[in-house]
């Protein structure tokens, strides 16, 4: 579709009425001016990222700023090309305006200067969201679109005052929102930014200071505020851009983050990184449940997680008895008290295995001031590695460490264990222990994430060591070219100031070290989910321990969080407050939002989820559902489960449904398969639940039984065998 010569609207016969020009005449000049001004962009674009692109690479800061550019440029072009017409969600106008605002998933100004599409998380904008009844924020009226395959099929007009009647069509009894609830789901998350909500807007635009806790039960859109403050944040807090630490988004399981996948590049942002726990850590992807309660139980403890300190102090005990270094001229003593200052050398804060490269260039430092100046102190230094007994006496004093030996050894070796963590009796000391230090569980993982941070890479010593010896190599290989390079101006007799300036200029040592080729010196990958960020969202943040929490809080020291999740949903209970909670782990500045308004959930449905958790947790929040769906709740037995999903197909060409509780079943196209603690942020217009009394007992039985059943948007059926 060319969208200058084509309508942008394609309504449906039953809504005629909508179609007339009086009323959309003034939106179809405005589309074709976005048309035209897109066109321009995109070209424009693609020029400057060529341009970019040819320019010389730079060194340094230069390289960087081009490197940013060019992600900026392809970002944007990647974002317009995503879209069409439809980065237009709709227009609002103020009360005392002629004309209307227009509000896009980013901002467009065309070459005149004139704006024709206000960035969503813009102040300007906040009103189109924000604006209710109650508190109309200025405006006379709200339009909002509906687009499908880049045309619109629908749009909506809301009025607040009197005057704004004029120039509408017939308004709708629901709202733009409330009217899509129906509509068929899809295997990922639905574009929903136009139809945010005022409740759901006013948390997407709070501050970022400290941490705020955003809570709310099944269908109240706590992932979908959680996603769009991410994008908001970015755009609107200068604290939090890409180079400043950037934004981690965490969600609570792998079919989640690929449901939610194209909802954040949607929104124009693309810098968000996204995760679970366990992509935190490398032996996350392979690690199992734990198998004992009780082990799963002491290993959730932020005191344990803290005790890796200890574990780690342990390998940077100065030796006690002092050593004799020989060198080729000589012997050195190492006392107790030198090894103490080397060690002390090591800056706070710095990683175990990266300050052992401090702790070792003091202790050089003291045996070349201790020798005496009958050798050159550069020639002994560099003849000092070379030592065995040195290396061998430092190798023990200060190892180099992996985190999988340091918590690996815990398990194995209960004095040692004993040691770092005193607080624990006889038999949970025997309880931790295992036979095999590595088989790594869930419960491992911050303790192996806390021993990572703690310790640093292995391998940063011998990258620097590396280092040290191939630019030594290339400024020894430098100087014999600069002497050539020197002797030849000599030789060909030039004289003035170039010949005296270039002579000068070579044998300068800046000159002698810029000349070297970093090129060759091996790079380590940086690990892009260590941090530090300036912002985390955590979606599903109740079902965290507190030892998960120091992972989080590790990668982020600003303490600014935005904490999504329902203390209903806590599949091992969640007895106190959320700021209990939180103060406990660490943080200070707490502030909370609630949202009780179901939007996802029909009626019926939430009839019969909410006794499920009212009977183990009374005073559980469960959300008001605005709607009713029409169908009832269906009870069936297990036989019938292929049948009712052959009808369901064949009468509903698109939507998704779920079998949740029947590991027999496996996935297709359209149907997922799935347990029910991994449905946690999904939805789909059906859901088959198999037999969910064998979801267990208790509150966590409950909780599975509560969260598979709202996950369900149009039906809910409930099969159990006979």
């Amino acid at each position: 579709m060319n969208p200058l010569t084509t309508s942008a609207f394609d309504l449906p016969d039953r809504l005629d009425a909508k179609a007339d020009p009086a009323l959309i005449a003034d939106d179809e000049r405005h589309f074709a001016a976005i048309a035209e001004c897109l066109e321009e962009s995109i070209a424009e674009l693609t020029g400057r990222l060529d341009a970019e692109r040819r320019a010389p690479g730079g060194m340094g800061r230069q390289a960087m700023d081009r490197d940013a550019e060019i992600h900026r440029l392809t970002s944007r072009l990647r974002t317009l090309r995503r879209f069409g017409l439809d980065l237009c969600l709709g227009h609002m106008v103020g009360a005392d305006d002629a004309e209307p605002v227009y509000v896009g998933r980013l901002g467009l100004t065309d070459s005149t200067g004139r704006r024709l599409l206000v960035d969503w998380r813009s102040p300007a904008a906040e009103p189109f969201f924000g604006a209710t009844h109650a508190n109309p924020m200025g405006l006379a009226s709200r339009r909002r679109y509906r687009w499908t395959r880049g045309r619109i099929s629908d749009y909506w007009d809301e009025v607040f005052t009197e005057g704004g009647f004029a120039g509408h069509a017939a308004l709708d009894d629901q709202s733009a929102f409330i009217a899509s609830l129906g509509g068929d789901r899809s295997p990922r998350m639905r574009d929903v930014l136009g139809t945010i909500q005022a409740d759901q807007d006013a948390i997407i635009r709070a501050g970022s200071r400290g941490a705020l806790v955003v809570d709310g039960g099944p269908g109240t859109g706590k992932t979908v505020v959680a996603l769009h403050r991410s994008a908001y944040l970015l755009y609107s807090d200068p604290r939090l851009g890409h180079r400043r630490g950037g934004v981690l988004f965490v969600g609570p399981h792998e079919p989640y983050l690929g449901y939610v996948a194209d909802v954040l590049p949607s929104l124009g942002e693309e810098g968000v990184q996204t995760c679970t726990l366990r992509d935190l850590v490398p032996e996350g992807a392979a690690a199992t449940e734990e198998a004992d309660p009780e082990v799963a139980r002491l290993k959730s403890s932020a005191a344990l997680v803290k005790a890796i300190e200890t574990a780690v102090r342990f390998y940077e005990e100065p030796p006690a008895k002092g050593m004799t270094v020989t060198t080729h001229w000589s012997g050195v003593r190492l006392e107790p008290d030198d090894w103490a200052a080397a060690f002390d050398a090591a800056e706070p804060g710095t990683p175990h295995n990266e300050a052992r490269d401090q702790v070792w260039e003091e202790l050089l430092t003291i045996i070349v001031d201790k020798h005496g100046d009958d050798v050159p102190p550069e020639q002994l230094r560099r003849s000092l590695p070379r030592n065995r007994e040195l290396a061998a006496a430092f190798n023990g004093a200060w190892p180099l460490l992996e985190a999988t030996d340091l918590v690996g050894d815990l398990w194995t070796v209960p004095a040692y264990l004993r040691m770092c963590a005193p607080w624990l009796g006889p038999d949970e000391v025997r309880a931790l222990q295992r036979a095999d230090a590595q088989a790594w569980t869930v419960s491992d993982l911050p303790l192996l994430d806390a021993a990572r941070q703690r310790l640093g890479d292995p391998e940063a010593f011998r990258r620097k060591r590396r280092h040290r010896a191939v630019m030594a190599a290339q400024r020894e290989r430098m100087e014999q070219v600069v002497d050539n390079l020197v002797n030849a101006v000599a030789d060909s007799g030039a004289d003035g100031d170039d010949g005296e300036g270039l002579v000068t200029m070579l044998r300068g040592q800046d000159a002698r070290v810029s000349l070297a080729d970093e090129s060759e010196v091996p790079v380590a990958d940086p690990d892009v989910l260590a941090g530090p960020f300036a912002h985390v969202v955590v979606d599903e943040a109740q079902e965290l321990t507190d030892a998960q929490w120091q992972m989080l809080l590790l990668r982020c020291p600003s303490r600014s969080f935005t904490i999504v999740g329902d203390r209903a949903q806590a599949r091992h209970g969640f007895t106190e407050s959320w700021r209990e909670r939180l103060e406990r782990v660490g943080f200070d500045r707490i502030e909370q939002a609630s949202l009780s308004v179901n939007y996802r959930t029909p009626e019926e449905i939430m009839a019969e989820a909410e006794p499920v958790i009212r009977a183990v947790l009374p005073d559980a929040n469960v959300p008001v559902s605005i709607r009713g769906g029409g169908l009832p709740v269906v009870h069936g037995d297990v036989s019938e489960r292929d049948t009712i999903l052959d009808d369901w197909l064949a009468a509903h060409p698109e939507g998704v449904a779920c079998v949740i509780g029947d590991p027999s079943f496996r996935s297709t196209a359209r149907v997922r398969s799935l347990a029910p603690e991994l449905t946690k942020g999904l939805e789909f217009d059906l859901v088959v639940l198999v037999d969910p009394e064998a979801f267990g007992t208790g509150v966590g039985g409950a909780v599975d039984r509560y969260v598979a059943m709202t996950r369900a948007t149009r039906r809910l059926v409930v099969l159990t065998s006979s």
